[in-house]
């Protein structure tokens, strides 16, 4: 076992080994303190949960529902699925705020083997830098826990509960899974708060350079986007709210790591009290006013006008802003004026950020000095004190050591000065410096392949490829699925916009179709076939809090990829062929494709009228018998109808595809015949891998789909007259 393991990993798990010893070591004496803290945070956890956090959590966070929805909000119920889910759900909330409490002084006590290890900075830190660090990270954790909990939450719960109540669905959230949701997220608001301590400490330890995060900057908005929209309901304020407080964070993170990393190149110490003092009107200026506008906004009608400009927008929306009494839970006048000092201070500490890195970047240039007249190597020539002409007449070592990156970032700085002429030319020769390097690395590598060709190692393990071929070595040989696959993605590029736009089209319709009622529509349809005793005493819960929304959106994709599955194959056709993967007539994917829906169509249609509500009615019969309560999953109870109405489309055009493969010139009836175990055996392990569990979901899958593939070869013995009719030729003689 322990030959599997690389050294690298060997030594990475030795390391931590160490590293944890030597922490215990250090700490052996505080050890108690530490594990008393985690037991009251354990105990304290538990107490406040039994006697009033479960009820302030579903009171703060449905309180928006309760307002906009009271009837989804009535229907709301949490609920526990075992007689141990809320003990044991309490004592794992319990575990995780006590070594969360217990950790930092676990960590404070054991910096002696923490500096042993290099992993606790040598030289004595002053108490005031201690405290500011630690009095931020706490300060960001709660703004970003109370952002989460006041403000994000409220709005996720009233468009979740709401969406599915809206589509006939029960809100019934399992309380373990309800929790986990919650304080999941909750601490990822926490954790996301702390990207100014993140961003300044990799960049002072040199793991991510500033210049890296300031270049990005509009890859980093990008990627808040798209988060937000994959992980926010599908509205423009919602996705709004989720992005703009995350971009000003990264904004400020910025400037924080700005500071960190002037203070560290330039060696200068950061006075944090003289930059105050020296700015301390500016700063109390824009504190008092940006206090004053929002405690006016939330006392003087700014709320009410908000919500009718919203209101008043050309498409609708749930995204309603929010009376100062509800986010902070005080009188307003009281909740506003802790808002506005809030904001206050925020506001005061980005304008101090400022100054500090205009007196820090004067600072550094002040020591800096002029340019020296001899700057010694090549490479040490700076091209930031050089105008263009200089630029142009550096010698190429200056530009050898450059990434592309760091060539942008400098004529972007040129830009910035408004100096097109530099900046040009930095790209210039950045280019030309690259393309001669290049050239030397080809004429080395040119010559290195010269002298290797007679070699040794060539020679034998040429001798070792054919001990397994007769042939000569070819592409085939190695690796050949890997260019035949590229090869084929390759023909697929100027396809692709072709074939992502039906995808997203199918999907985004489908998707908006179920959310705007299509699914209650679709259920409504459904238990009307089935037997009124049987159907009146069917609920369709959601147990989690996204499962509703998660269904439809897996619903849509399914949809998506059987739609495009055709036009991709029939554009790929071409290079399969080439390739010798496939063989026959591409116009036989159109007609394949055709059938394939229209089977699906029809199969479908035969499934959702008879074969679903007889398969339903025959499940919840028992359970109708014995008095029992039915509440269905929303996603075991879809995919069962899912099953019962698509599969029998698609069973019903396993035959179809078949006699059309055979036909085509595709796949013949002989070679079917064949290959008919493989194709069972796939079958059964596809129906392994894709069903829920359970042996007999797996049988109920597989055994229908494998005597459908029978069928098709009755259906093809009949066709080809026994097999008479289609028989393979055999191969001419070859002409010498």
């Amino acid at each position: 076992m322990s030959g599997a393991i690389d050294d690298d990993t060997r030594r990475a798990v030795n390391s931590g080994r160490q590293t944890i010893g030597a922490m215990l070591s250090a700490a052996q004496s505080h050890l108690q303190k530490v594990f008393i803290v985690a037991v009251l945070g354990l105990m304290g956890t538990i107490y406040a949960l039994r006697e009033f956090g479960w009820a302030i959590l579903k009171r703060d966070l449905f309180s928006r529902l309760a307002a906009k929805h009271p009837e989804a909000f009535e229907s709301t119920e949490i609920v526990a699925r075992t007689p141990f889910d809320v003990i044991l759900l309490q004592v794992k909330i319990g575990l995780a705020v006590g070594i969360l409490l217990a950790l930092p002084l676990f960590l404070w006590y054991s910096r002696d083997g923490l500096r042993q290890r290099g992993l606790w900075p040598g030289e004595r830190v002053a108490r005031w830098k201690i405290a500011l660090i630690v009095l931020m990270s706490v300060g960001l954790l709660a703004v970003g826990v109370s952002y989460g909990y006041f403000v994000f939450f409220p709005v996720m719960f009233d468009f979740l509960a709401a969406n599915a109540y809206n589509v006939g669905f029960q809100p019934t959230y399992s309380i373990v899974k309800w929790a986990e949701f919650v304080f999941l997220l909750t601490i990822s608001f926490g954790l996301a708060a702390q990207l100014p301590l993140a961003m300044s400490a990799l960049a002072y330890a040199g793991i991510v350079p500033y210049e890296t995060f300031r270049d990005k900057w509009r890859h980093a908005v990008v990627a808040i986007f798209i988060f937000g929209a994959l992980f926010s309901p599908p509205e423009p304020f919602t996705q709004i709210m989720w992005a703009i407080p995350l971009i000003i964070l990264y904004a400020f993170s910025l400037q924080l790591t700005k500071i960190v990393v002037i203070a560290k190149r330039s060696g200068s110490e950061i006075d944090v009290p003289g930059v105050a003092r020296a700015n301390w009107n500016v700063l109390a200026g824009v504190a008092f006013v940006a206090g004053v506008a929002v405690y006016g906004f939330f006392t003087r009608g700014g709320v009410g006008a908000a919500n009718r400009a919203i209101a008043s927008m050309p498409f609708d929306t749930s995204f309603r802003v929010a009376r100062a009494s509800q986010l902070v839970g005080l009188p307003d006048d009281v909740a506003a004026a802790i808002l506005g000092l809030v904001v206050a201070l925020f506001v005061a500490g980005v304008a101090l950020l400022v100054f500090l890195s205009r007196a820090l970047g004067a600072a550094d240039r002040a020591r800096s000095g002029p340019a020296p007249a001899s700057a010694g190597a090549p490479s040490d020539i700076s091209l930031d004190t050089l105008d263009a002409g200089g630029v142009r007449a550096a010698p190429p070592e200056a530009f050898a050591d450059l990434s592309e990156d760091d060539a942008v970032a400098k004529a972007r700085a040129a830009m910035d000065e408004d100096d097109h002429e530099k900046a040009q030319a930095i790209l210039d020769r950045y280019d030309e410096v690259q393309e001669q390097l290049e050239a030397r690395e080809q004429a080395a590598e040119a010559d290195e392949e010269d002298e290797d060709d007679a070699g040794t190692a060539t020679q034998t393990a040429a001798g070792m490829m054919n001990a397994f071929t007769e042939d000569e070595t070819t592409e085939e040989d190695i690796g050949g699925y890997y260019y035949d696959i590229a090869f084929i993605l390759e023909s697929l590029t100027s396809k692709a916009f072709r074939l992502v736009g039906l995808f997203m089209a199918v999907l985004a319709g489908s998707f908006i179709w179920l959310y705007q009622g299509g699914i209650r529509t679709v259920k409504n349809l459904f238990f009307s076939k089935v037997p009124a005793d049987v159907g009146g005493s069917i609920e369709i819960v959601t147990l989690h809090p996204v499962e509703a929304l998660i269904f439809q959106i897996k619903f849509s994709t399914l949809l998506a990829i059987v739609t495009t599955l055709p036009l991709l194959l029939y554009y790929a056709w071409p290079s399969l062929k080439e390739r010798g993967w496939v063989r026959g007539d591409p116009r036989v994917m159109l007609v394949w494709g055709g059938s394939l829906i229209v089977g699906l169509i029809v199969g479908s249609i035969v499934g959702f009228l008879f074969v679903a509500p007889a398969v339903i009615s025959w499940l919840a019969a028992d359970a109708i018998q014995a008095n029992m309560v039915i509440a269905y999953r929303i996603n075991n109870f879809g995919w069962l109808v899912i099953y019962t109405t698509v599969g029998i489309g698609l069973l019903m055009e396993v035959p179809v595809s078949m006699a059309l493969f055979h036909v085509g010139g595709i796949a013949s009836y002989h070679t079917q015949r064949k290959y008919w175990r493989e194709v069972v055996v796939a079958i059964f392990a596809l129906a392994a891998f894709i069903s829920p569990r359970g042996v007999f979901t797996m049988l109920l899958m597989a055994i229908p789909a494998a005597l459908a593939y029978l069928a098709g070869l009755g259906l093809l013995w009949l066709i080809t007259l026994g097999g008479r009719r289609g028989r393979p030729q055999p191969p001419e003689a070859s002409v010498e």
